[in-house]
């Protein structure tokens, strides 16, 4: 699917920064966040209560809401990560077919068997990957 970051995953990569007590910068920098990306997040993720700023050792904590939303993460993430192999090897079948049909619309001139044959082996083939 590419490197792209999504929200939630952005969302995820700050409050497992922030399970550790961090400032701001360590937040930017281990998250991989631009300062003014970081600040919007920041005041977001602060206002959805699920980081807290203590004034006293100048930190940001994750709170208990913090945890349950990386938990949550974290399983959708699995589950993401499992649908997204089934439909690279959805989409891997689906273009096996096309070629089938692409090379018998081409090769007409192929016999019935062995174009069956072939149908074999592709599919031999494709389980191979999944």
């Amino acid at each position: 699917m590419g490197n792209y970051r999504g929200r939630i995953d952005i969302i995820a990569d700050i409050l497992q920064v922030a399970e550790a007590k961090v400032k701001k910068t360590q937040i930017m920098y281990r998250a991989n966040l631009s300062y003014t990306v970081l600040q919007r997040y920041l005041a977001e993720l602060t206002e959805a209560s699920l980081i807290e700023y203590k004034d006293d050792i100048q930190c940001y904590v994750l709170t208990d809401k913090g945890r349950e939303y990386i938990v949550l993460y974290k399983e959708y993430s699995k589950a993401n990560k499992h649908i997204e192999k089934r439909l690279t090897t959805a989409q891997v079948k689906k273009r096996v077919l096309d070629k089938l049909c692409t090379a018998h619309n081409c090769e007409s001139k192929l016999s019935h068997r062995s174009r069956s044959a072939a149908l074999k082996s592709k599919l031999k083939e494709d389980q191979c990957l999944s």
